[in-house]
Protein backbone atom coordinates (compact mmCIF):
# COMPACT_ATOMS: atom_id res chain seq x y z
CA UNK A 1 0.00 0.00 0.00
CA UNK A 2 1.13 3.57 -1.24
CA UNK A 3 1.49 5.05 2.52
CA UNK A 4 0.15 8.69 2.39
CA UNK A 5 -0.74 8.71 -1.12
CA UNK A 6 -4.24 9.66 -0.69
CA UNK A 7 -4.91 13.22 -0.18
CA UNK A 8 -6.35 14.77 3.15
CA UNK A 9 -9.81 15.09 3.63
CA UNK A 10 -11.47 18.02 4.42
CA UNK A 11 -15.21 17.07 4.34
CA UNK A 12 -16.92 13.98 5.59
CA UNK A 13 -16.59 11.64 5.21
CA UNK A 14 -13.34 11.72 7.17
CA UNK A 15 -10.52 9.28 7.73
CA UNK A 16 -11.17 7.85 10.71
CA UNK A 17 -14.91 8.00 11.56
CA UNK A 18 -17.25 6.36 14.33
CA UNK A 19 -20.47 5.32 13.65
CA UNK A 20 -22.06 7.75 16.59
CA UNK A 21 -23.40 5.58 19.57
CA UNK A 22 -20.93 5.51 22.62
CA UNK A 23 -21.22 2.99 25.87
CA UNK A 24 -23.45 5.12 28.23
CA UNK A 25 -21.76 5.89 31.50
CA UNK A 26 -22.68 3.79 34.94
CA UNK A 27 -23.01 7.55 36.45
CA UNK A 28 -25.50 8.13 33.44
CA UNK A 29 -27.46 4.64 33.78
CA UNK A 30 -28.04 4.91 37.30
CA UNK A 31 -28.94 8.47 37.35
CA UNK A 32 -31.77 7.63 34.08
CA UNK A 33 -32.74 4.69 36.56
CA UNK A 34 -33.68 6.80 39.54
CA UNK A 35 -35.25 9.30 36.91
CA UNK A 36 -37.81 6.38 36.00
CA UNK A 37 -38.32 5.54 39.66
CA UNK A 38 -39.45 9.32 40.42
CA UNK A 39 -36.44 9.55 43.01
CA UNK A 40 -35.17 13.09 40.05
CA UNK A 41 -37.04 15.05 37.49
CA UNK A 42 -36.41 15.79 34.41
CA UNK A 43 -33.68 18.75 34.65
CA UNK A 44 -31.26 16.35 37.03
CA UNK A 45 -31.52 13.77 34.25
CA UNK A 46 -30.64 16.46 31.59
CA UNK A 47 -28.17 17.81 33.53
CA UNK A 48 -26.25 14.32 34.05
CA UNK A 49 -27.07 13.81 30.35
CA UNK A 50 -25.31 17.05 29.61
CA UNK A 51 -22.41 16.44 32.02
CA UNK A 52 -21.68 13.12 29.90
CA UNK A 53 -22.08 14.05 27.01
CA UNK A 54 -19.55 16.84 27.30
CA UNK A 55 -17.26 14.05 28.39
CA UNK A 56 -17.62 12.11 25.12
CA UNK A 57 -17.24 14.97 23.07
CA UNK A 58 -13.57 15.92 24.76
CA UNK A 59 -13.13 12.16 24.20
CA UNK A 60 -13.20 12.37 21.06
CA UNK A 61 -11.41 15.60 20.52
CA UNK A 62 -8.62 13.71 22.43
CA UNK A 63 -8.19 11.05 20.16
CA UNK A 64 -8.34 13.29 17.35
CA UNK A 65 -11.70 12.82 15.41
CA UNK A 66 -12.74 15.64 13.15
CA UNK A 67 -15.99 15.58 14.37
CA UNK A 68 -18.26 15.23 17.23
CA UNK A 69 -21.49 12.80 18.19
CA UNK A 70 -23.51 13.45 21.28
CA UNK A 71 -22.99 9.36 21.64
CA UNK A 72 -27.05 8.90 21.81
CA UNK A 73 -26.77 9.21 25.49
CA UNK A 74 -29.89 11.05 25.42
CA UNK A 75 -31.85 8.18 23.98
CA UNK A 76 -32.71 4.23 24.47
CA UNK A 77 -31.79 3.25 21.30
CA UNK A 78 -30.67 4.54 17.38
CA UNK A 79 -33.86 4.38 16.52
CA UNK A 80 -37.48 4.02 19.25
CA UNK A 81 -36.14 7.71 20.69
CA UNK A 82 -36.39 9.07 16.55
CA UNK A 83 -39.36 7.19 15.38
CA UNK A 84 -41.68 7.92 19.04
CA UNK A 85 -41.34 11.47 17.71
CA UNK A 86 -43.43 11.13 14.52
CA UNK A 87 -46.33 9.52 16.08
CA UNK A 88 -47.49 6.86 18.12
CA UNK A 89 -45.25 4.55 16.33
CA UNK A 90 -42.90 1.43 18.09
CA UNK A 91 -39.92 -0.48 16.82
CA UNK A 92 -38.31 -2.14 19.36
CA UNK A 93 -37.90 -5.64 20.44
CA UNK A 94 -41.26 -7.31 21.29
CA UNK A 95 -40.36 -10.39 23.36
CA UNK A 96 -36.63 -9.58 24.34
CA UNK A 97 -33.60 -9.82 22.42
CA UNK A 98 -32.35 -13.28 23.50
CA UNK A 99 -29.66 -14.97 21.05
CA UNK A 100 -30.36 -17.82 19.28
CA UNK A 101 -26.99 -20.14 19.91
CA UNK A 102 -25.37 -17.41 21.64
CA UNK A 103 -21.69 -17.83 22.82
CA UNK A 104 -20.84 -14.96 24.90
CA UNK A 105 -23.06 -12.92 23.63
CA UNK A 106 -22.58 -13.50 19.59
CA UNK A 107 -25.57 -15.15 18.59
CA UNK A 108 -28.26 -14.12 16.49
CA UNK A 109 -30.68 -11.72 18.65
CA UNK A 110 -34.24 -11.45 17.72
CA UNK A 111 -35.22 -9.17 15.09
CA UNK A 112 -37.08 -5.62 16.58
CA UNK A 113 -40.59 -5.49 15.06
CA UNK A 114 -42.63 -2.05 14.71
CA UNK A 115 -46.25 -1.42 15.56
CA UNK A 116 -47.68 1.11 13.90
CA UNK A 117 -50.77 2.84 15.59
CA UNK A 118 -50.77 6.54 13.92
CA UNK A 119 -49.86 8.30 10.92
CA UNK A 120 -46.15 9.55 10.87
CA UNK A 121 -46.41 12.95 11.53
CA UNK A 122 -43.54 15.57 11.43
CA UNK A 123 -44.04 18.55 14.45
CA UNK A 124 -41.25 19.49 15.57
CA UNK A 125 -37.22 19.20 15.23
CA UNK A 126 -35.93 15.94 16.87
CA UNK A 127 -32.28 16.53 16.52
CA UNK A 128 -31.87 20.16 16.42
CA UNK A 129 -31.10 20.36 20.13
CA UNK A 130 -28.27 18.09 19.84
CA UNK A 131 -26.84 20.45 17.63
CA UNK A 132 -27.05 23.12 19.07
CA UNK A 133 -25.52 21.38 22.44
CA UNK A 134 -22.56 20.01 19.83
CA UNK A 135 -21.86 23.16 18.16
CA UNK A 136 -21.96 25.02 21.87
CA UNK A 137 -19.32 22.58 23.68
CA UNK A 138 -17.23 21.91 20.95
CA UNK A 139 -15.37 23.83 17.77
CA UNK A 140 -15.52 20.67 15.81
CA UNK A 141 -18.12 19.19 12.93
CA UNK A 142 -21.15 18.13 14.88
CA UNK A 143 -23.03 14.69 13.33
CA UNK A 144 -26.05 13.49 13.99
CA UNK A 145 -27.65 9.94 13.03
CA UNK A 146 -30.76 9.37 12.76
CA UNK A 147 -32.84 6.03 11.62
CA UNK A 148 -33.23 5.60 7.54
CA UNK A 149 -37.21 5.96 6.45
CA UNK A 150 -36.99 2.45 5.87
CA UNK A 151 -36.15 1.10 9.30
CA UNK A 152 -40.24 0.93 10.21
CA UNK A 153 -41.18 -0.73 7.26
CA UNK A 154 -38.78 -3.47 7.57
CA UNK A 155 -39.10 -4.15 10.90
CA UNK A 156 -43.07 -5.04 9.88
CA UNK A 157 -44.05 -4.69 6.21
CA UNK A 158 -47.05 -3.91 4.68
CA UNK A 159 -49.25 -5.54 7.35
CA UNK A 160 -48.18 -3.46 10.09
CA UNK A 161 -48.41 -0.54 7.92
CA UNK A 162 -52.05 -1.13 7.04
CA UNK A 163 -52.78 -2.85 10.51
CA UNK A 164 -54.70 0.36 11.95
CA UNK A 165 -53.41 3.57 10.82
CA UNK A 166 -53.08 3.14 7.11
CA UNK A 167 -55.35 1.98 4.10
CA UNK A 168 -52.55 1.79 2.03
CA UNK A 169 -48.76 1.56 2.18
CA UNK A 170 -48.10 4.76 -0.77
CA UNK A 171 -49.67 7.40 2.00
CA UNK A 172 -47.62 5.50 4.06
CA UNK A 173 -44.79 6.26 2.30
CA UNK A 174 -45.16 10.10 1.14
CA UNK A 175 -46.06 10.80 4.86
CA UNK A 176 -42.58 9.28 5.48
CA UNK A 177 -40.67 11.08 3.13
CA UNK A 178 -42.51 14.40 4.20
CA UNK A 179 -41.31 13.65 7.46
CA UNK A 180 -37.86 12.97 7.10
CA UNK A 181 -37.29 15.85 4.71
CA UNK A 182 -38.94 18.42 7.45
CA UNK A 183 -36.16 17.19 10.03
CA UNK A 184 -33.35 17.34 7.22
CA UNK A 185 -34.47 20.84 7.02
CA UNK A 186 -34.62 21.79 11.15
CA UNK A 187 -31.29 20.04 11.26
CA UNK A 188 -29.52 22.14 8.43
CA UNK A 189 -31.57 25.33 10.07
CA UNK A 190 -30.04 24.09 13.31
CA UNK A 191 -26.45 24.63 11.25
CA UNK A 192 -26.11 20.67 10.76
CA UNK A 193 -24.05 19.77 8.06
CA UNK A 194 -23.47 15.76 8.06
CA UNK A 195 -25.83 13.54 8.70
CA UNK A 196 -25.74 9.70 8.97
CA UNK A 197 -28.56 7.66 8.19
CA UNK A 198 -28.72 4.30 9.74
CA UNK A 199 -30.88 1.73 7.46
CA UNK A 200 -29.49 -1.28 8.27
CA UNK A 201 -32.35 -3.77 6.15
CA UNK A 202 -29.53 -3.49 3.09
CA UNK A 203 -27.08 -5.33 4.86
CA UNK A 204 -29.50 -7.94 5.82
CA UNK A 205 -31.49 -8.67 2.78
CA UNK A 206 -28.49 -11.13 2.02
CA UNK A 207 -29.00 -13.88 4.97
CA UNK A 208 -31.14 -16.76 3.54
CA UNK A 209 -33.31 -16.79 6.73
CA UNK A 210 -34.32 -13.08 6.71
CA UNK A 211 -35.53 -13.58 2.62
CA UNK A 212 -37.31 -16.24 4.16
CA UNK A 213 -38.85 -14.01 6.90
CA UNK A 214 -40.11 -11.55 4.52
CA UNK A 215 -41.59 -14.03 2.01
CA UNK A 216 -43.34 -15.57 5.55
CA UNK A 217 -44.89 -12.38 5.47
CA UNK A 218 -45.90 -11.79 1.62
CA UNK A 219 -42.81 -9.50 1.02
CA UNK A 220 -40.30 -10.39 -2.11
CA UNK A 221 -36.64 -9.17 -0.34
CA UNK A 222 -35.79 -8.51 -4.39
CA UNK A 223 -38.59 -6.45 -5.20
CA UNK A 224 -38.12 -4.38 -1.55
CA UNK A 225 -34.68 -3.45 -2.34
CA UNK A 226 -35.71 -1.43 -5.33
CA UNK A 227 -38.83 0.14 -3.02
CA UNK A 228 -36.29 0.89 -0.42
CA UNK A 229 -34.29 2.47 -3.08
CA UNK A 230 -36.96 4.53 -4.27
CA UNK A 231 -38.18 5.85 -1.43
CA UNK A 232 -34.81 6.74 0.13
CA UNK A 233 -34.10 8.77 -3.53
CA UNK A 234 -36.95 10.89 -2.13
CA UNK A 235 -35.61 11.56 0.80
CA UNK A 236 -31.66 12.17 -0.92
CA UNK A 237 -33.38 14.42 -3.43
CA UNK A 238 -35.32 16.64 -1.25
CA UNK A 239 -32.48 16.95 1.58
CA UNK A 240 -30.90 20.52 1.64
CA UNK A 241 -28.33 20.85 -1.12
CA UNK A 242 -25.11 21.61 1.62
CA UNK A 243 -25.83 18.63 3.37
CA UNK A 244 -23.45 15.64 3.71
CA UNK A 245 -25.57 12.55 4.06
CA UNK A 246 -23.91 8.87 4.08
CA UNK A 247 -25.55 5.48 5.05
CA UNK A 248 -24.56 3.35 7.71
CA UNK A 249 -25.52 -0.45 7.16
CA UNK A 250 -25.18 -3.55 9.39
CA UNK A 251 -26.38 -7.07 10.52
CA UNK A 252 -27.38 -5.75 13.53
CA UNK A 253 -25.33 -4.82 17.12
CA UNK A 254 -27.61 -5.36 20.30
CA UNK A 255 -25.74 -6.35 23.30
CA UNK A 256 -23.24 -8.07 21.47
CA UNK A 257 -25.61 -10.25 19.13
CA UNK A 258 -26.76 -9.39 15.45
CA UNK A 259 -29.53 -10.28 13.21
CA UNK A 260 -28.25 -11.49 9.91
CA UNK A 261 -25.27 -12.43 8.36
CA UNK A 262 -24.18 -12.81 4.58
CA UNK A 263 -22.29 -11.07 1.85
CA UNK A 264 -23.29 -7.99 0.25
CA UNK A 265 -23.06 -9.29 -2.74
CA UNK A 266 -27.01 -9.69 -3.64
CA UNK A 267 -27.44 -6.17 -3.11
CA UNK A 268 -24.21 -4.37 -4.36
CA UNK A 269 -25.05 -3.52 -8.01
CA UNK A 270 -28.19 -1.72 -7.23
CA UNK A 271 -26.76 -0.44 -3.29
CA UNK A 272 -24.50 1.22 -4.86
CA UNK A 273 -25.54 2.39 -8.05
CA UNK A 274 -29.43 3.31 -7.74
CA UNK A 275 -28.61 4.64 -4.21
CA UNK A 276 -28.03 8.05 -4.73
CA UNK A 277 -25.88 8.57 -1.60
CA UNK A 278 -22.16 9.70 -1.32
CA UNK A 279 -20.78 7.28 0.87
CA UNK A 280 -21.56 4.24 2.95
CA UNK A 281 -20.54 2.98 6.27
CA UNK A 282 -20.18 -0.56 5.63
CA UNK A 283 -19.99 -3.62 8.14
CA UNK A 284 -17.06 -5.08 8.13
CA UNK A 285 -15.55 -6.54 11.55
CA UNK A 286 -16.45 -10.54 10.59
CA UNK A 287 -16.25 -13.14 7.75
CA UNK A 288 -20.13 -13.14 8.20
CA UNK A 289 -19.50 -9.91 6.21
CA UNK A 290 -18.34 -11.70 3.64
CA UNK A 291 -15.61 -10.48 1.13
CA UNK A 292 -14.65 -7.21 -0.05
CA UNK A 293 -15.76 -8.13 -3.53
CA UNK A 294 -19.33 -6.72 -3.86
CA UNK A 295 -16.98 -3.62 -3.57
CA UNK A 296 -16.15 -3.91 -7.05
CA UNK A 297 -19.89 -2.81 -8.12
CA UNK A 298 -18.91 1.23 -6.17
CA UNK A 299 -18.97 3.80 -8.97
CA UNK A 300 -16.05 6.24 -9.06
CA UNK A 301 -18.08 9.20 -7.29
CA UNK A 302 -18.93 7.71 -4.10
CA UNK A 303 -16.53 6.40 -0.64
CA UNK A 304 -16.50 3.82 1.39
CA UNK A 305 -16.27 3.51 5.34
CA UNK A 306 -14.93 0.23 6.01
CA UNK A 307 -16.36 -1.13 9.77
CA UNK A 308 -12.94 -3.23 10.51
CA UNK A 309 -12.99 -2.87 14.20
CA UNK A 310 -15.38 -4.53 16.12
CA UNK A 311 -17.59 -2.92 18.86
CA UNK A 312 -19.18 -6.39 20.06
CA UNK A 313 -15.98 -7.55 20.75
CA UNK A 314 -13.67 -6.98 23.74
CA UNK A 315 -10.83 -8.08 21.44
CA UNK A 316 -8.57 -5.24 20.35
CA UNK A 317 -7.45 -5.78 16.81
CA UNK A 318 -3.97 -6.09 15.67
CA UNK A 319 -2.82 -2.66 13.59
CA UNK A 320 -0.59 -4.45 11.20
CA UNK A 321 -3.45 -7.14 10.15
CA UNK A 322 -6.17 -4.15 9.63
CA UNK A 323 -3.71 -2.48 7.27
CA UNK A 324 -3.67 -5.71 5.27
CA UNK A 325 -7.67 -5.50 5.08
CA UNK A 326 -7.31 -2.00 3.84
CA UNK A 327 -5.23 -3.03 1.30
CA UNK A 328 -7.36 -5.74 -0.02
CA UNK A 329 -9.88 -3.55 -0.43
CA UNK A 330 -8.49 -1.48 -2.30
CA UNK A 331 -8.25 -3.93 -5.12
CA UNK A 332 -11.65 -2.75 -5.66
CA UNK A 333 -12.26 0.54 -4.04
CA UNK A 334 -8.51 3.41 -4.36
CA UNK A 335 -6.86 4.41 -0.86
CA UNK A 336 -8.60 7.92 -2.10
CA UNK A 337 -11.74 6.68 -1.55
CA UNK A 338 -11.73 4.58 1.76
CA UNK A 339 -11.64 5.64 5.31
CA UNK A 340 -11.77 3.35 8.80
CA UNK A 341 -14.39 3.00 11.25
CA UNK A 342 -15.84 0.42 13.62
CA UNK A 343 -18.81 -1.84 12.10
CA UNK A 344 -21.59 -0.06 14.40
CA UNK A 345 -21.69 2.04 17.36
CA UNK A 346 -20.89 0.67 20.62
CA UNK A 347 -24.00 1.23 21.87
CA UNK A 348 -26.97 0.58 19.62
CA UNK A 349 -29.19 0.71 22.53
CA UNK A 350 -28.40 2.31 25.76
CA UNK A 351 -27.45 -1.03 27.70
CA UNK A 352 -24.45 -0.99 25.44
CA UNK A 353 -22.12 -4.16 24.28
CA UNK A 354 -19.80 -6.54 26.27
CA UNK A 355 -16.99 -4.37 26.37
CA UNK A 356 -15.79 -1.93 28.46
CA UNK A 357 -15.32 2.01 28.30
CA UNK A 358 -11.69 1.62 28.50
CA UNK A 359 -11.94 -0.91 25.63
CA UNK A 360 -14.12 1.32 23.79
CA UNK A 361 -11.52 3.87 23.74
CA UNK A 362 -8.51 1.46 22.91
CA UNK A 363 -10.96 0.63 19.56
CA UNK A 364 -11.73 4.84 19.05
CA UNK A 365 -8.07 5.15 19.43
CA UNK A 366 -6.67 2.39 16.94
CA UNK A 367 -9.11 3.79 14.12
CA UNK A 368 -7.52 7.56 14.43
CA UNK A 369 -3.99 5.28 14.45
CA UNK A 370 -4.50 3.71 11.62
CA UNK A 371 -5.49 6.73 9.51
CA UNK A 372 -2.86 8.70 10.78
CA UNK A 373 -0.18 6.00 9.72
CA UNK A 374 -1.98 5.65 6.21
CA UNK A 375 -3.19 9.03 5.21
CA UNK A 376 -1.29 11.15 7.87
CA UNK A 377 -5.14 12.55 8.41
CA UNK A 378 -7.63 11.51 10.82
Amino acid sequence: MNVHAAVATVNPPFRAEHVGSLLRPAELLRQRERFERGEIDRDALTVAEDQAIRDAIRLQEQLGFKFVTDGEFRRRSYHSFFYRQLGDLSIDTIGGADAVGAKDGGGRGAQPMALIRSRVKWTHPINGPDVAFLKANSERLPKITIPGPCALHFRGGDAAVTASAYKDTDQFWSDTVEAFTLELKSLADAGCSYVQIDETAFAKFGDPDVQASLAARGDNWSELIDKYIAVTNRVLRAAPPNMRIGMHLCRGNRGGHWHAEGSYEEVAERLFNALEIPFYFLEYDTPRAGSFTPLRYVPARKHIVLGLVSSKSPVIEDKAALRSRLEDATKFVPLDRLSVSPQCGFASVDTGNPVTPEVQKRKLALVCELARDIWSDT
